[in-house]
C-alpha cells in the first residue's frame, strides 16, 4: 500500500473514531426522573434504582437518569417536565403527586410517561381505565390520599380522650378539595369538631401548629402530600413541642418522631415504578400496560413518641398494628 493512501485511511478512521462513540453514546437510553419533592428528602431514589436493576438496567451503565426536583414548589413542575422532554428522554418518570404526573403529561403525548401517586390517574383524566391506560402514560397507584377517613378513624382510637382534630392540609395539592371531603365524612362519623389548617410552606406549618395549640386541638391528621412528607422531620418535632400526637401515610414519619402512619410502602411503590419503567424500555406500550395498584396497607405506631406524650395506648389499637417502633 502506498504511504499516501495509508495515511488517508488512518485519517479517515480516526475521524469517524468521535462519531462511533457519539453513536454508542447515544444508544444509552436517558430516563427523566420529575419529582415534586426536595432530592435529599427523597428518600425513594434507591428503591426506583433497584426496580430498574430488576428489570436489568442499571442507573450509569445500561440507562441514564437526568433527575429535576420542584423543592416542594409545585408551580415549577411544568417547567421542569418541559425541560426533561427536550432533553430528549427514552422515558418519563413522575413522582411525588398528582401534580406531577399532570405536568408530565401536559409536557408530551408522545414520550412514554410512568408515573407513581396517592391519587386515583381516572378520576383526574390520567388513563382512560386502569387496565387499558390507552394513551402514553401508566404507572403505578397507591390511593394514599383516598385514605384520609380512615387514618381519621384510627387517630380517634389512638387517642380516645381528643374531642377536637386538627387536619393540616396543602391547598396547592390537586387532591385537596377530595381529602377536604374525606374529612368531613370522617369528622361526621366521629362526631367531633375539627380545625382545618392550610399549609404549603415552612412558615405556614408553624402557623398551622400555634394555632392547633391556641384552638384547643387534641390531635393532628397530617393530609396525604409529599411536601408534608419532605418535611416529616419538621412536623414531628412540631407535633412532640406542642404535645400533639399525629398521624401521616407514610412509615417515614413515624421514623422521623412522628405517632402513627397508615398508607402503602413508599418505597416498594418507587420500587414497582421502576420495574413499571424498565418495561416500558423494553418495548411494552404504556396503553397496554395496565396500572399496578398497591394492595398492602400498612399501619406503624412509634411506642417511644406515644410515651413521651404521656399516651397509654389502647390493647386493642396496638394489637392491629403492622409495626410498632419501640
Amino acid at each position: 500500500m502506498r504511504r499516501r493512501d495509508f495515511v488517508k485511511g488512518l485519517v479517515g478512521s480516526t475521524a469517524a473514531w468521535p462519531l462511533r462513540a457519539y453513536a454508542q453514546q447515544s444508544l444509552t437510553p436517558v430516563i427523566g426522573f420529575l419529582h415534586s419533592g426536595i432530592a435529599e428528602q427523597t428518600t425513594q431514589l434507591d428503591s426506583f434504582r433497584m426496580g430498574l436493576k430488576e428489570s436489568g438496567f442499571e442507573d450509569g451503565r445500561d440507562v441514564s437518569v437526568q433527575y429535576r426536583f420542584a423543592e416542594g414548589r409545585y408551580d415549577r413542575l411544568p417547567a421542569l417536565a418541559a425541560e426533561l422532554v427536550r432533553q430528549p428522554v427514552a422515558v418519563l418518570f413522575a413522582g411525588g403527586g398528582v401534580h406531577t404526573a399532570i405536568a408530565a403529561k401536559s409536557a408530551t403525548a408522545t414520550i412514554p410517561i410512568v408515573f407513581s401517586i396517592g391519587s386515583d390517574p381516572v378520576q383526574f383524566g390520567l388513563v382512560a381505565s386502569l387496565n387499558n391506560p390507552g394513551g402514553n402514560i401508566t404507572g403505578v397507584s397507591f390511593f394514599a390520599a383516598t385514605l384520609e377517613e380512615k387514618r381519621l378513624g384510627l387517630l380517634s382510637e389512638l387517642v380516645p380522650s381528643a374531642r377536637v382534630f386538627g387536619i393540616l392540609i396543602n391547598p396547592a395539592n390537586d387532591n385537596a378539595e377530595n381529602q377536604l371531603k374525606d374529612v368531613a365524612q370522617g369528622t361526621l362519623a366521629l362526631r367531633r369538631p375539627a380545625v382545618t389548617l392550610k399549609a404549603s410552606n415552612d412558615s405556614e406549618i408553624d402557623a398551622a401548629f400555634d394555632a392547633f395549640s391556641q384552638q384547643n386541638v387534641n390531635a393532628v391528621l397530617v393530609a396525604s402530600d409529599p411536601f408534608f412528607n419532605g418535611r416529616r422531620q419538621k412536623i414531628a418535632e412540631l407535633a412532640a413541642r406542642y404535645n400533639l400526637p399525629s398521624i401521616s401515610e407514610w412509615r417515614e414519619f413515624v421514623q422521623a418522631g412522628g405517632l402513627a402512619s397508615y398508607g402503602s410502602n413508599l418505597s416498594d411503590n418507587y420500587r414497582l415504578g421502576g420495574v413499571q419503567v424498565g418495561r416500558v424500555l423494553k418495548g411494552e406500550k404504556p396503553a397496554n400496560l395496565p396500572v399496578v395498584q398497591a394492595t398492602k396497607f400498612e399501619f406503624v405506631i412509634n411506642l417511644k413518641t406515644a410515651k413521651s406524650l404521656g399516651l397509654t395506648l389502647p390493647s386493642g389499637v396496638l394489637s392491629i398494628a403492622d409495626a410498632v417502633i419501640e
